[in-house]
């Protein structure tokens, strides 16, 4: 019996995930609203404002954590989600170069931190401004003109 009911609480719970999996599927989309999606006319992009659509943005695979330290102990960890803007196409490019991105940006952050850019407020607009652009300029360096911004997605701080 105790061999027994684990499986059955596993067939259970399976079960269970499967039928919220087909409950909570999002329904399908008529076909008279993705031929009516199709006729719409592209909005006028001639007013002089930039084309965004030859872009494309890739989110780094993993988040980054940044120790604080202060008197040799850690006193907070900031934990970032990076993505980058880049050109249309160039998504596989920027993953194959992820190891060497992710050196160059964790040194970046590691910089930023020892000269206490994530104490106090650290969301300042001032102070993302300074770090997003030491990160665009790394990213720039690394890969050429094939990144063209740095974008902080997520930040948390957690203090000890």
């Amino acid at each position: 019996m105790k061999k027994l009911l684990p499986l059955i609480l596993l067939l259970v719970g399976a079960g269970a995930g499967v039928g919220a999996g087909v409950f909570l599927r999002p329904s399908p989309e008529p076909a008279d609203m993705a031929n009516m999606e199709k006729t719409v006319e592209a909005p006028d992009t001639s007013s002089g404002a930039e084309d965004t659509t030859d872009r494309e943005y890739v989110k780094m695979n993993n988040q980054f954590v940044v120790p604080v330290v202060k008197d040799e102990a850690v006193q907070a960890l900031v934990v970032m989600s990076l993505s980058l803007e880049v050109p249309a196409g160039q998504k596989d490019a920027i993953y194959s170069h992820e190891p060497k991105l992710r050196d160059s940006f964790l040194q970046v952050l590691f910089d930023h931190a020892n000269v206490g850019g994530f104490n106090g407020a650290f969301t300042d607009s001032n102070n993302l401004a300074v770090l997003r652009g030491a990160l665009r300029e790394v990213a720039k360096r690394d890969m050429g003109d094939q990144i063209s911004d740095v974008l902080i997605v997520e930040i948390a701080r957690q203090d000890y």
